[in-house]
């Protein structure tokens, strides 16, 4: 059942959330590599900056290029409805993880579109490769999030969350499903480690170069959707390893919760800093293993007669 409280922890970690594990991810990548690194809130001063500037679009965009960070930033918040980020998600009924999927489906449909629209041809690349591994990652993302759910034999998110590796049979899923939500995470997130955010080298970048375009409030948002999924990833897995029982009352459950996620963005940080600049032939061999994790996750199902 909805309630006033679960509203509102979930908008309130929805407004500060995703710029606190976006500055932890940053500042990990600085400390690897020898520097003090920014402020932990360093998005959040970025992006009320940008709210205050004027939008400048090219002559020969249309409304799509308009809209397209609107779309980005909207299907990001509501994808995070079905996805427990402080505590219950305040969506929630069967096969709501399609509907997770779909929306951040919609979301890169809507940025690459955006990135199509200028007619440049460094955008169009980006698009382009936005679209090869969004398509390799979607199936290991439905493959993973069903293994999940036929371990816990629910048909919800939260259901599917609730799997845990103190059961001999869900221990191998488990396993396998945090290996592929560690890479999904990277891809959903953009935090690619070949997409290097800190460099404006056209030729490495698949998230950067979309929306070299972008400018004000437009770049706000689609930099906010960006943050806001990559918490979202977060929470699957922090959903995933929360060592609070959930019977354990809701602040714990919140606090154990919110830790969790600032453990997933000290990883993907460190992930980054160790394999950053990765080679772009190997990012599909990179991504397989998001898509190998998740056959083994629907496998070990089947294997342990969890289906």
């Amino acid at each position: 059942m909805i309630t006033v409280a679960i509203v509102a922890a979930h908008v309130a970690a929805l407004v500060a959330w995703p710029i606190l594990l976006v500055g932890i991810v940053n500042r990990v990548k600085a400390r690897w590599a020898g520097r003090r690194g920014p402020p932990l809130w360093q998005l959040g001063f970025d992006l009320w900056r940008l709210v205050r500037k004027d939008v400048v679009r090219s002559t020969t965009s249309t409304a799509v290029f308009a809209i397209a960070p609107w779309i980005v930033l909207a299907s990001a918040l509501a994808a995070s409805l079905v996805v427990p980020l402080a505590g219950p998600a305040p969506l929630g009924f069967r096969f709501d993880f399609l509907l997770l999927i779909y929306l951040w489906g919609l979301g890169r449909l809507a940025l690459m579109l955006g990135a199509l629209d200028t007619g440049s041809p460094f955008e169009g690349m980006g698009a382009s490769r936005e679209a090869t591994f969004g398509a390799l990652l979607e199936p290991a993302l439905v493959l993973v999030l069903i293994a999940l759910a036929a371990a816990t034999h629910g048909a919800s998110l939260a259901e599917a969350l609730a799997t845990r590796p103190d059961d001999p049979q869900a221990a191998p899923v488990w396993i396998a499903a945090i290996v592929a939500l560690l890479v999904v995470i990277q891809v959903e997130g953009a935090r690619m480690p070949v997409d290097d955010p800190t460099t404006h080298l056209e030729l490495t970048m698949i998230h950067e170069v979309m929306i070299l375009d972008h400018s004000g409030p437009d770049l706000a948002a689609v930099q906010a959707g960006a943050a806001v999924k990559l918490a979202t990833a977060c929470a699957l897995v922090a959903n995933l390893i929360n060592p609070v029982p959930a019977d354990a009352g809701r602040l714990a459950v919140a606090g154990g919760l919110l830790a969790a996620s600032v453990g997933v963005a000290l990883v993907i940080g460190a992930v980054e800093a160790t394999v950053a600049r990765l080679r772009l032939r190997a990012v599909p061999q990179y991504i397989l293993i998001a898509v190998v994790a998740s056959m083994v996750a629907v496998l070990a199902t089947r294997w342990r007669g969890l289906a």
